[in-house]
Parts: C-alpha cells; sequence; structure tokens
C-alpha cells in the first residue's frame, strides 16, 4: 500500500529561504505521526505543504495520491485533507453554525455530518448561534476543530493542536484523532506539549534545520519469525 504522504528530498522555499531543506518521510495510512523539533525546524512548512498550501520547489512529494509540484493537483488535494493551526481560519461575522456549516460544505460534508460535528466538539446548543468574535479562546479553538471534524478529512493535520484548549477539550481532541484513525484517517501532527504528543502518536519524527533526523519512515511490520509484542 502506498503511503499517506511520501516526500523525497523535499524542498520547500519561503521568498529564498528553504525551509525544508530536503526532507524525506513517509506516513502510512492509519498512523499518528508526531513532528518534533525547536521552533524554526520546518514544523509549521511541512504541514502546510502537505495541505497543498505551499509549493514543493524540487524534490517527490505525494500527498494522497496527488503530486504536489503540480500546483493542479495541490488544489485538488485540499478537500481531502483538514488543517488545524495557530490561525483557526474562523469567520468572526458568522456564528458558530455558520462557520462549521461553511467549511463543511467546502468539503462535501451533508447537513448531518455538521451537526455531528458540532455536537461532538461541544459547540452545539445555545453556542451554535453565537457570532465567533463573542467567542472564548477555547470556544474558538473548539468551533475550528468542529469545521476540520466535519469535513471527514483523510489526512489531519495538526499544528500545536492542544494550543487555547482547556484539560477537557485537549482530551477531546485527542479522542477525536484516536476515532478517526479508528475510521480510516491519518494523522501528523506538531506540538511542544510532548508529553501528551508522544502519548497521542505512533511514532515521533525529528526536524532539525528543514530535515528530517531519526526515523522519517514507518517502523516495517513483523516477519513471521517474530513473536508479536503485546501491551500489557
Amino acid at each position: 500500500m502506498e503511503p499517506v504522504v511520501h516526500l523525497r528530498g523535499a524542498v520547500t522555499l519561503l521568498g529564498r529561504f528553504p525551509a525544508l531543506a530536503g526532507i524525506d518521510l513517509d506516513v502510512a495510512a492509519g498512523e499518528i505521526v508526531l513532528l518534533r523539533g525547536p521552533n524554526g525546524a520546518g514544523k509549521t512548512t511541512l504541514l502546510r505543504c502537505c495541505a497543498g498550501l505551499l509549493p514543493v520547489a524540487r524534490g517527490r512529494a505525494v500527498v494522497l495520491g496527488h503530486d504536489l509540484t503540480d500546483r493542479g493537483e495541490a488544489r485538488e488535494l485540499r478537500r481531502q485533507v483538514g488543517l488545524l493551526g495557530h490561525a483557526t481560519g474562523l469567520y468572526d461575522e458568522l456564528t458558530v453554525a455558520d462557520n462549521v456549516r461553511f467549511w463543511g460544505r467546502a468539503a462535501g460534508a451533508t447537513d448531518d455530518a455538521v451537526r455531528t460535528a458540532m455536537s461532538s466538539c461541544g459547540v452545539d446548543g445555545r453556542l451554535a448561534d453565537l457570532l465567533v468574535a463573542r467567542l472564548s479562546a477555547g470556544q474558538r479553538r473548539r468551533t475550528a476543530l468542529a469545521c476540520l471534524v466535519a469535513r471527514r478529512p483523510r489526512l489531519w493535520l495538526l499544528d500545536e493542536p492542544h494550543a487555547g484548549l482547556d484539560q477537557g477539550g485537549r482530551d477531546l481532541l485527542d479522542e477525536l484523532a484516536r476515532t478517526a484513525v479508528g475510521a480510516g484517517a491519518t494523522v501528523l501532527l506538531s506540538s511542544h506539549e510532548l508529553d501528551r504528543a508522544e502519548a497521542l502518536a505512533d511514532r515521533v519524527v525529528t526536524l532539525v534545520g528543514g530535515t528530517t533526523d531519526g526515523n522519517p519512515q514507518p517502523s516495517p511490520a513483523p516477519t513471521p519469525t517474530q513473536e508479536p509484542v503485546l501491551a500489557p
């Protein structure tokens, strides 16, 4: 099976600066992979690249079968991924319900999917009719999460997803990510909250200076001569 994310020598430029400087990475379907590294290592750039929002100048970059060196294919990819980043992408002048409906329908979500997403993220009921401009930071994050859930993306791209959420919201996000993976999605996230993020992830990839350090590929499946390792 082809990986969901396949990068080989991928270079992404911000101006003339190589924010990704020949990165190699494979992410298999159903994995939750944590990107770890210092500020400026390229984590956010990598997530935005995998969302089809930043062009790949050189190398090979294929996400969900789309060649990211082709701008037309990169645009097609955007309907199949969900990016939750520092900016929520919400419209302050619209209500919570209108925001979730807008972002959901942009990816072909049904009204039922929108309602289910709002309920699962705790932004239904009285919150649904509030303007986003009147929400707290935590309510904004939950609304942005509901927008992502409504889209039912095949690939979740999460940039510091726990930021701005209380304990309940953080637990909810982890639960929703695991549920999405159980339904066939894949998750690629970055976080400085390593204890929580490492507990969520199946594998950790370290970025340094726009390149991968450590193990950028999924761990191989055990051979028939190996005994499986069972969790206690």
